[in-house]
């Protein structure tokens, strides 16, 4: 029988507690402070639209292509976890080939482009314990894991962009970011300590159906923490490929920026979009277009923010929407049958 960790007879499924009027206006205001922000400065939109219908469709395809093909890499590397930690070790359980790991994938995404909170992950971390008939605090802790590996990938390039920058010019307050950084990295990184030495003793004094769900998440979340080379090289060739995307961004839009701003900018995009807004709307738009403007002028920094957001939200409402659509037509059909 199929785990259903978040849907009985008695209760909503997850996927129509997402998709609510509720999330339907939190997207509609969010959309709306986005345009009250873009409208509240002195720009010169003619300027910034002018870029943007003269850019090269040839960049911007490569740039579409360099950010899905990340996704598989991403699901190579949630595959390798889920085995670390032991998937295939519980009886009548299955292990998912690349391409689903890399569609839940790209449906998390979208469902944390529509809803807020990232609920995005925990959806993909529930459609997995599906598709494998596993635990959900299992298959939760694996996306824990995912994200934790995520956060000390990030600040090393962070770090490296930020040096490559300081060899040329003065830091202007890009320090920040690597204290952002390094403030989420450090707590996650002594959030798994507390879990590795201690977690399994404090379980103990909760309730059995507690104490078991969390021995599971444990496992999930301890367990997928091996093989840390192969890990760590799929999560860079991931990152790598994102920064890719930018770079083509800025040569469609015929911008000059300098690579290690590009990286700069890049990974502060994906620490932006942790912001609990759908998709980080509201964060990730100013906060590149204020990176961009330290050697772009604003409308052209403009420019770019509105592009790459073409194709890091607006074409994950499109493609990981039909991502979604097919994720629940092949759930439906597995449940009928």
């Amino acid at each position: 029988m199929t785990n259903r960790p978040y849907q009985s007879s008695q209760s909503t499924p997850l996927h129509r507690r997402i998709f609510t009027l509720r999330s339907l206006i939190a997207l509609t205001l969010s959309v709306t402070f986005i345009i009250f922000l873009a409208t509240s400065f002195d720009l010169d939109w003619t300027h910034t639209w002018n870029n943007v219908q003269a850019m090269d469709f040839s960049q911007y395809a490569a740039a579409l292509v360099l950010y899905y093909l990340s996704f598989w890499f991403r699901g190579i590397r949630w595959r390798v976890l889920a085995v670390n930690a032991g998937l295939l070790n519980s009886p009548g359980t299955s292990l998912p080939g690349i391409p689903k790991f890399s569609q839940l994938i790209l449906v998390g995404w979208f469902v944390n482009s529509v809803a807020w909170l990232r609920l995005g992950d925990a959806y993909r971390a529930y459609a997995l314990s599906e598709e494998s008939s596993n635990k959900f605090a299992f298959t939760l802790g694996t996306v824990v894991a995912e994200r934790a590996v995520d956060m000390v990938t990030i600040l090393g390039l962070i770090i490296v962009g930020i040096g490559a920058y300081s060899l040329t010019q003065d830091l202007d307050g890009l320090l920040y970011i690597i204290f952002a950084t390094s403030l989420m990295s450090i707590t996650i990184g002594l959030l798994l300590l507390v879990m590795r030495g201690y977690g399994r003793r404090i379980a103990q004094l909760i309730p059995g159906p507690v104490q078991n769900a969390y021995n599971r998440f444990h496992q999930g979340t301890i367990g997928s923490l091996r093989q840390i080379p192969t890990v760590f090289a799929l999560g860079l060739i991931g990152w790598l490929l994102e920064v890719g995307r930018l770079f083509f961004v800025v040569q469609a839009l015929g911008s000059d920026v300098g690579l290690p701003l590009i990286l700069i900018t890049a990974l502060g995009h994906a620490i932006l979009s942790t912001v609990p807004t759908p998709g980080g709307v509201g964060a990730v738009e100013p906060g590149i277009t204020g990176l961009l403007m330290i050697e772009l002028a604003r409308e052209d920094a403009t420019s770019v923010a509105i592009v790459d957001r073409s194709v890091t939200y607006l074409s994950v409402l499109l493609l990981g929407g039909l991502a979604f659509l097919a994720l629940q037509a092949s759930q439906s059909r597995r449940r009928r049958s």
